[in-house]
Parts: structure tokens; C-alpha cells; sequence
């Protein structure tokens, strides 16, 4: 092992903990190949870099509250046939983010849309967007607890601020009359400038009779439906793949055949 000890306390004084890591690997590199000063230099830096750039990709996910990280290349594209992959494929692009624009994901359980929104949101982190997760539920009480304490307006920025908004298992049963307010509000100021991305088991021709006045749920569906990439994910549910015992009885269907 070369005697690097001396650099250590030095290296992590400078908080070069990436160049620190890689520093004997490189070392052994250099000695290897019969490598320069710049190009050694130069390894150690693009480490450095590296470790900095995986480090806010970490807290970028972290801040998303993700519940569980999901990407593009463990979504299964091939168990439906009808995936309309072209178009998932241009989202994951994120360049509607940078356009500013919005996409709705529709269709039955199970058929992936949780999936594909947080694998947007994941390839959004990797290009440097700020994104936020949330499910529809959490949202509606987080704003209304934020009514009952004074906070709302400190609550509702916090859903403004990510560059990518994904909100999930929209529409699930009816607003109330705050409920349907605050989602306005959202939706409203979202429109002026930032993306959103939303999730829903209903279609949208079956959401107005979940708010409690024509104005607010045509308020709510002229911004949402009419600003969106419409992503309808239909076929069957990919979920009883992932029963605990489906390795087992796959094993005992491959023995019969």
C-alpha cells in the first residue's frame, strides 16, 4: 500500500472525500499504465465530481419522498402489450418539464401508474429538477390541516416549489367543498409556470361529479385535462406477479410441463 496516510486528515479537511476513496485505486492506475501528473490529477477530480454529483442525486430522491424508489429500467414494458411506451419514453426525456407542461396517467389498478410517475420523478432527479411526490389523500390533509393551525399558505408553497409536482391516486373518491378549493388552488397556481404530473384510477369524464360545484370541477378540469400529456395505461394487472408465493407456483408450473 503506498504511504498516502499523511494526505488524509488533509483530504477530508477539504471535504475531498471522493478523491480520498478512489486515491490508492488510482495510485496503482497510474503506476500500471505509466500515466502523468495532469492525468492522474485528472482522474482523481472526475471522482471528486462524481461523488458530489451522486450525492445530490441522493438528497434530491430523499426530498421527493419517494416511499420507494422507482426507475425506468425496472419497469416492465413488455407485460403489456398496449404500454404506449413511445410516449412514456418522450416524458422520461423530462423536456415537458422544461416546457413547463403537465401529464396525466390514467387507468385500472395495477397496470403500472404509480410506477412510471415515480420513475419520471426518479429520471427528473438525475437531471438536476426538484422534484415532490405525494398521494392525493396526504395532500387534501396536509392543506387542511394547514387551515385549521394558519399555516395553509406556508403548506400550499411547499407543493408550488418543485420544479415537478406528482400527485397520486387523484380522484379517488369525492372532495368536499374545502377539499375541492384547495385542489383548485394547486392546480390553479401550477398552471401559471411549473409541471405536474397526476396519476388516476378514474378517467376524467368520470371526475366532475366528484366536486361539489360545477364551477370548481370545471375550473379544476379546463387546467388539468386540457394542459396534459394523456398517458391511458390499459391491460392487465401486474400485481399478482408479485405475490410472495407466485415464485413457488411458477417453479411447480415449470415441473408439469
Amino acid at each position: 500500500m503506498s504511504n498516502t496516510h499523511h494526505l488524509t486528515n488533509k483530504l477530508k479537511s477539504l471535504k475531498l472525500g471522493g478523491m480520498l476513496d478512489t486515491l490508492e485505486l488510482r495510485l496503482k492506475q497510474v503506476q500500471q499504465d505509466n500515466l502523468g501528473y495532469i492525468e492522474f490529477l485528472e482522474f482523481l477530480l472526475e471522482d471528486e465530481l462524481q461523488r458530489r454529483a451522486n450525492r445530490r442525486l441522493q438528497l434530491r430522491v430523499v426530498q421527493a419522498h419517494f416511499e420507494e424508489v422507482k426507475t425506468m429500467e425496472t419497469f416492465d414494458f413488455g407485460f403489456n402489450s398496449k404500454t404506449p411506451t413511445r410516449q412514456i419514453m418522450d416524458l422520461a426525456t423530462c423536456q415537458f418539464i422544461e416546457r413547463k407542461e403537465w401529464a396525466l396517467f390514467v387507468g385500472p389498478v395495477g397496470v403500472g401508474k404509480s410506477h412510471l410517475i415515480k420513475a419520471i420523478g426518479h429520471q427528473a432527479c438525475r437531471m438536476g429538477y426538484q422534484v415532490l411526490y405525494t398521494r392525493t389523500s396526504r395532500l387534501l390533509s396536509d392543506l387542511g390541516g394547514g387551515h385549521a393551525d394558519g399555516t395553509w399558505d406556508s403548506r400550499l408553497r411547499r407543493y408550488l416549489k418543485p420544479d415537478l409536482l406528482l400527485l397520486d391516486d387523484f380522484a379517488m373518491k369525492e372532495f368536499s367543498q374545502q377539499q375541492a378549493e384547495d385542489i383548485y388552488e394547486l392546480i390553479d397556481e401550477r398552471s401559471r409556470g411549473s409541471s405536474l404530473v397526476v396519476a388516476s384510477n378514474r378517467s376524467p369524464q368520470d371526475w366532475y361529479p366528484l366536486f361539489p360545484t360545477p364551477v370548481l370541477a370545471e375550473g379544476v378540469l379546463d387546467r388539468l385535462i386540457n394542459k396534459a400529456h394523456h398517458i391511458i395505461l390499459t391491460g392487465k394487472s401486474y400485481r399478482p406477479q408479485l405475490r410472495p408465493d407466485k415464485s413457488t407456483q411458477v417453479a411447480e408450473e415449470v415441473k408439469t410441463m
